[in-house]
């Protein structure tokens, strides 16, 4: 960069960003999720859940709201509406501040992750069949790269390396703490560059 100012890491991007899964999906399901700051008093969090221990997919992990993209859905629709039908958060309290990078997962879901501001005053309804329980996190806890952990396990016969970034008994990780990883990248980003 003619400046001389470092060139800050780009966005993790996906499930392959750390090592690899093989073979790498040839086409992509569109999804998307709400990444929920909740505007509290004191000081933002972000709204996470934890899904039922008998999904069929990614059973008991800790997600976004959010869901495969409906025909005639953008990525703003989708995850307007997931959010509503798994947490019962309605569209009223959400105000929509825009989508980040899209995250490529191991099983071949290409999601938008849309961020938006909540404001406190909702009730939660979380949808038994899918979500376990609902809980926030302060937002902070995220920022701090204290925080960020790469771990491995063993995946379809090869180590694989992804992000995890706990929080007491909540063990977050994946395509999750990517996106989060992403979300703290663009948010550091602007703190540096506003310094």
């Amino acid at each position: 960069m003619a400046s001389g100012l470092p060139v800050p890491a780009p966005p993790i991007g996906s499930d392959f960003s750390l090592s690899g899964v093989v073979p790498v999906p040839e086409t992509w399901k569109p999804a998307s999720v709400l990444v929920p700051l909740v505007d509290r008093q004191d000081g933002v969090t972000v709204l996470l859940t934890q899904r039922t221990a008998d999904m069929p997919s990614h059973a008991g992990q800790i997600a976004f709201p959010g869901g495969r993209r409906e025909v005639g859905e953008d990525a703003v629709a989708t995850a307007l509406r997931e959010t509503e039908e798994e947490v019962g958060i309605a569209r009223r309290f959400v105000e929509v501040v825009g989508a980040v990078d899209l995250y490529r997962t191991g099983t071949g879901f290409e999601i938008t992750p849309v961020v938006g501001i909540v404001a406190p005053g909702f009730t939660i309804v979380a949808q038994a069949r899918e979500v376990a329980d609902v809980f926030e996190v302060p937002l902070e806890h995220f920022l701090d790269e204290v925080n960020h952990q790469i771990s491995s396990r063993e995946y379809q016969g090869r180590q694989r390396r992804y992000y995890a970034m706990p929080y007491g008994e909540r063990y977050i990780w994946g395509a999750t703490a990517g996106m989060l990883k992403n979300l703290h990248f663009i948010l550091t980003a602007q703190e540096t560059a506003a310094a």
